[in-house]
C-alpha cells in the first residue's frame, strides 16, 4: 500500500497521521457494535469466488463503488486454510465498505500470474482498479485488522470512494458517522508544534504521550516523524548525496543520505541503502544502520508492503 504518512512533495502529512487513528477509532467501534448485536446485519455478498472470466465485471467494476480484496488461495495450501476464514470474518465486519474476492490460483493460472504473485496466501487490494499489494503469508489478526482500516482510509482519502456494498442502487453513501471520540490533548498539542514547525517541542510533546500510553500509533508515528525532519533540516542535498556516493563505508553518511531519500518520497531507495550498509558493516556501525532502518519504519507504517519487504531483506542480511 502506498505510504500513509507522506505527502507526494515529501512532506510529512499531518493530515494523514490524525485521519490514521481517526480510521481505527470507527473501525473499533463498528466492531463493538458488531459484537454486542448492536448494529444492522452485513449486506449479503460481501465474499465470492471469482475466476477470470467473472474477474472485469465482480471485481474491477465493483472496485469503482468498494475496495476489493483479493485472497490468492488453493486447496493444498495449508496456510490459506487458516488465513482464509479469518479474511472472512473480518471482512464481512466492515459491513459492506469491503468486498472479498477469493480466486483459486490452480484455476485461474492467468490472474495468478498477471498479478504477479510469489506465493500463497497472497492477499492484494483493487481500488478504481489500481492493485495494491497488501500482505503475503497467513498474517496475524491483528495486522490483517491494521491493513484493512488502511485500506478504507486509503480508498476514501485517495480515490473518493465511500461506497457500501451490497446497498440500493442510488443509495451508495457511507453510513452516519459514530459521534467522534475527542482526541488526547497531549496528542493533540504534539501534532500542533508538529504542524507549527516546533519540531523541537514536537518530539519532547510526542515522548510525554508515549511516556503515558507507550502503545500510541499516533505518537510513535509523529514522533519518528518529527525526529525525521529535524535531521534533515539545515542538510545540503547534494552535498549530502556526493558524500554518500564517494564513501560507502561513512556510515553517518548513509543515514544523512537515507533520510533526504525518505523525506523526498524514495523509499525503496532509503531502505534499501541502509539494508546494504547494514549487509557491509558489524558492531557499533552496522547497529546504528540497523536502528536508523527501523526509525524509517515507523515513519512509514508497518503493513506498508515496502517495510514487509525491507524487513525481510534486514532479517536475510542480520541472520
Amino acid at each position: 500500500m502506498q505510504s500513509r504518512n507522506m505527502s507526494i512533495s515529501g512532506a510529512v502529512d499531518l493530515a494523514a497521521v490524525k485521519a490514521a487513528g481517526e480510521a481505527r477509532q470507527k473501525a473499533e467501534q463498528a466492531r463493538a457494535q458488531a459484537a454486542e448485536g448492536g448494529g444492522a446485519p452485513p449486506p449479503a455478498g460481501l465474499v465470492i469466488d471469482v475466476d477470470e472470466a467473472g474477474f472485469e465485471n465482480e471485481v474491477l467494476q465493483r472496485s469503482a463503488e468498494v475496495p476489493v480484496v483479493i485472497d490468492f488461495w488453493a486447496e493444498w495450501c495449508g496456510p490459506c486454510k487458516q488465513l482464509g476464514p479469518l479474511l472472512e470474518r473480518v471482512v464481512e465486519e466492515y459491513a459492506g465498505r469491503l468486498l472479498l474476492a477469493k480466486i483459486d490460483v490452480d484455476q485461474n493460472q492467468m490472474l495468478f500470474q498477471q498479478f504477479g504473485v510469489q506465493g500463497i496466501p497472497a492477499v492484494f487490494a483493487v481500488v478504481a482498479g489500481q492493485a495494491l499489494p497488501l500482505f503475503q503469508g497467513a498474517a496475524p489478526e491483528q495486522q490483517v485488522r491494521e491493513t484493512l482500516d488502511q485500506l478504507v482510509q486509503v480508498a476514501e482519502q485517495r480515490f473518493g470512494i465511500t461506497g457500501l456494498q451490497g446497498a440500493p442502487e442510488g443509495e451508495q453513501t457511507p453510513a452516519p458517522e459514530e459521534p467522534q471520540v475527542p482526541e488526547n490533548p497531549a496528542l493533540a498539542a504534539a501534532h500542533d508544534a508538529l504542524d507549527a514547525g516546533d519540531l523541537a517541542g514536537a518530539v519532547q510533546a510526542y515522548r510525554n504521550v508515549l511516556a503515558d500510553d507507550p502503545a500510541s500509533t499516533e505518537a510513535k508515528l509523529g514522533l519518528a516523524q518529527a525526529e525525521l525532519l529535524g535531521r534533515v533540516q539545515g542538510l545540503d542535498a547534494q552535498q549530502v548525496r556526493k558524500e554518500a556516493a564517494g564513501n560507502p563505508a561513512d556510515v553517518a553518511a548513509q543515514l544523512r543520505a537515507a533520510d533526504l531519500d525518505l523525506v523526498g518520497g524514495h523509499v525503496e531507495d532509503a531502505f534499501g541503502r541502509l539494508v546494504e550498509t547494514v549487509q557491509r558493516t558489524a558492531g557499533e556501525d552496522r547497529e546504528a544502520a540497523r536502528l536508523r532502518l527501523l526509525e524509517l519504519f515507523e515513519v512509514i507504517g508497518a503493513d506498508d508492503p515496502r517495510v514487509v519487504t525491507a524487513r525481510s531483506a534486514l532479517a536475510r542480511v542480520l541472520f
